[in-house]
C-alpha cells in the first residue's frame, strides 16, 4: 500500500485440466498436494473475507461468486466529491506530518525556564510518536473499518485527530503534548486515513487509478504549502494558535468524512440474522486480521524485516532538517526544502506507479532496493552541504526516493502473498514500521545532545536505508530459489500448484481449490 492503495476484484484461476477426484482416490492419497502444501489449502478454502465456510447461515459457499462481484460502481458523479475528501484527508494529515519539522523548532522555543541539554531528544518524541501511531494502529483500523464502517470509522478518527490538535493549543508541557499530539493526533489521523483509501474503491473501478493518482497527487500539494503556511502564522500568532489553526483542518476533514457512504454490497449479510450468527462472524473477521499466516512465507518475512530496518533512519530528516538549517545556514528559508520534498515525491509517486506497471513480478523489488540506497546516500550527504542550494538538491532526491517507496508498496505486497493476503500483509507491515519509524527520530535527537551538531545524526540515518536495501536485494533471488525447490518436490505436473501456493491464499474458484473440495 502504498498508503494509497486501491481496492479491486482479482480474476479467477484457469479452469482445471485434472480429472475429478474422487473419495477412493481422496483416501488412497493419489493426487495429494507436495509436502507442506495441504494445510496451507485446506486454509485457503475459507472465504477471503476471513470467516469460516458455513459461519453465517446462507453465506456463498466457497467458489460461488460473492453478491458484490456483480456490483458496478458509478465511475464518477457523487464519488468525485468522496475523491476530494480523501484528497484533504490524506493531505492535511501527512501534510501536517511531514511538516512536523517546523513545529519542531517552534516546541523548543515555545519551552520555558532553562534548556534541557537532552531538549531534542526529548522534542523528537513528539513528532516521532505522532508518526508511529499511524502505523501501528493499521490493523486495529482495519478491523473498524469492516465492523462500523468507512464512515464512522473516518469519522471518528478525524474527531479524535482534531481534539489532539485542539488540547495541544493548552498546554507547554512536552510530556503532556507526547500524549495530546502524539498519541491522539497519531492515533486519529490513523483511524480517518485508511478508510479514505477504502472507500474509493466503491465508486471506481476501471478508473480507479485515476483517482488514486488524484489523491496522491492532491496531497502532495497540501505538503508542499503547508510548511511555508505553519512558517508564517507560526512567527504571527505563535505556537498556541497554530496547533488551533491546524485543528481546523481535522475539523473539516469531521465533516467531509461524512461523504464516505459505501454503496458496495457486503459480501455477507443477510435478512433476519441472528446475534448467535453476528458473534460468529466477529468472530471470524477477528481471527482473520490477527491471522499470521502470511509470516509463514520466506520471502515475505524478509520483506518486511528489510522494510522495518529501513524506517530506522526514514523519518529522521523530516523532523531534524529544519533545526539543523537553522543552526548550519542562519537566515535561509529552511521551509521550502520541506516544499522540495513534498514536489519532488508527488513526482516519484506517479512515476514509479508508471515504471512499477511495465516490471514483471517480484523485480518490482528493485526499485525500492534503488530508492532506498539513494535516500541513505542523500541522508549521509546532508552534513557535507556546505550551500544551501547543495542543500535543496539533496531534499529534491530526498522526496523521489520517498515517492517510488510509497507507490510501489502495495504492488509488492499483491505479488508477494497474492491478492487474497495481500491487504492484511500490508497491514502487518505497518504496524512492524511503527517501532523503528518511531524510534529514529528521537535517537538521532540524542546524538544531537551528545556531539553537538547533527551530523553524526545523518551519518548513522543513512546506515539503515542502504541495509535494508541490500536484505531487500536478495528477496527475488530467494523467491526463484523456493519456486525451484517447489518445483523438484511436486514434480512438472504440480509446478502450476506450487507457484499458486508460493503467490498467497488461493481464491474460490482456483485449480486447486476445487481439486481439494
Amino acid at each position: 500500500m502504498s498508503a494509497e492503495g486501491s481496492s479491486g476484484h482479482p480474476a479467477r484461476g484457469q479452469p482445471s485440466t485434472a480429472p475429478p477426484r474422487n473419495q477412493e482416490e481422496d483416501q488412497k492419497g493419489e493426487m495429494m498436494p507436495p509436502p507442506g502444501v495441504r494445510d496451507r489449502l485446506l486454509e485457503a478454502q475459507e472465504p477471503a473475507g476471513g470467516g469460516p465456510k458455513d459461519a453465517t447461515p446462507g453465506a456463498p459457499a466457497a467458489g460461488n461468486a460473492p453478491p458484490h462481484m456483480g456490483f458496478q460502481p458509478p465511475e464518477g458523479g457523487y464519488g468525485w466529491l468522496v475523491v476530494f475528501a480523501a484528497t484533504w484527508c490524506s493531505g492535511s494529515i501527512f501534510g501536517i506530518q511531514n511538516s512536523f519539522g517546523i513545529l519542531y523548532v517552534m516546541l523548543q522555543d515555545d519551552l520555558e525556564g532553562p534548556k534541557d541539554k537532552a531538549l531534542e531528544f526529548k522534542t523528537a518524541w513528539v513528532g516521532a510518536l505522532a508518526m508511529g501511531m499511524i502505523f501501528f494502529c493499521s490493523p486495529i483500523v482495519s478491523i473498524f473499518t469492516d465492523r462500523i464502517g468507512c464512515r464512522l470509522t473516518s469519522c471518528g478518527g478525524a474527531a479524535v485527530a482534531c481534539l489532539g490538535l485542539l488540547s495541544s493549543s493548552f498546554t507547554r508541557s512536552l510530556e503532556v503534548r507526547y500524549f495530546t499530539y502524539g498519541i491522539l493526533f497519531g492515533c486519529g489521523c490513523s483511524f480517518a486515513f485508511q478508510p479514505s483509501l477504502v472507500i474509493l474503491g466503491h465508486y471506481f473501478r476501471r478508473r480507479l487509478g485515476l483517482v488514486n493518482g488524484i489523491v496522491a497527487g492532491g496531497s502532495c500539494l497540501f505538503t508542499m504549502t503547508l510548511p511555508f503556511f505553519m512558517k508564517s502564522i507560526g512567527q504571527a500568532i505563535g505556537l498556541a494558535h497554530t496547533f488551533q489553526i491546524l485543528s481546523v483542518f481535522m475539523f473539516i476533514q469531521v465533516l467531509l468524512s461524512l461523504t464516505f457512504k459505501p454503496i458496495m454490497p457486503a459480501s455477507f449479510g443477510h435478512g433476519g440474522e441472528t446475534e448467535k450468527a453476528t458473534k460468529s462472524k466477529c468472530l471470524a473477521y477477528t481471527r482473520n486480521y490477527f491471522n499470521l499466516r502470511v509470516f509463514r512465507q520466506k520471502t515475505y518475512r524478509v520483506w518486511a524485516f528489510g522494510i522495518a530496518t529501513v524506517v530506522l533512519g526514514y523519518f529522521v530528516p523530516y523532523i531534524h532538517l529544519m533545526k539543523h538549517v537553522e543552526q548550519r545556514f542562519h537566515g535561509e528559508p529552511e521551509w521550502i526544502l520541506l516544499v522540495c520534498i513534498g514536489a519532488t515525491s508527488g513526482i516519484g509517486r506517479l512515476a514509479s506507479g508508471r515504471i512499477g506497471d511495465c516490471i514483471p513480478g517480484l523485480r518490482k523489488i528493485y526499485l525500492q532496493v534503488a530508492a532506498f540506497t539513494l535516500l541513505g546516500l542523500m541522508s549521509m550527504m546532508i552534513p557535507q552541504c556546505q550551500v544551501f542550494a547543495a542543500l535543496i538538491t539533496v531534499c529534491l532526491f530526498l522526496g523521489l526516493c520517498d515517492g517510488f517507496f510509497i507507490s510501489i508498496m502495495g504492488p509488492i505486497a499483491f505479488e508477494l502473498v497474492g491478492p487474497a493476503k495481500a491487504s492484511q500483509a500490508i497491514g502487518f507491515l505497518l504496524g512492524l514500521m511503527a517501532i523503528p519509524m518511531t524510534a529514529g527520530p528521537p535517537i538521532a535527537g540524542l546524538l544531537r545532545d551528545y556531539f553537538g551538531d547533527y551530523h553524526v545524526s545523518f551519518y548513522l540515518a543513512g546506515i539503515p536505508p542502504i541495509v535494508g536495501a541490500v536484505v531487500l536485494f536478495f528477496v527475488p533471488l530467494i523467491h526463484e530459489r523456493e519456486m525451484k525447490r517447489q518445483q523438484l518436490e511436486s514434480g512438472k505436473d504440480k509446478m502450476l500448484t506450487s507457484e499458486v501456493v508460493m503467490n498467497g491464499e488461493l481464491l474460490p474458484g482456483s485449480p486447486v481449490t476445487d481439486a481439494c473440495v
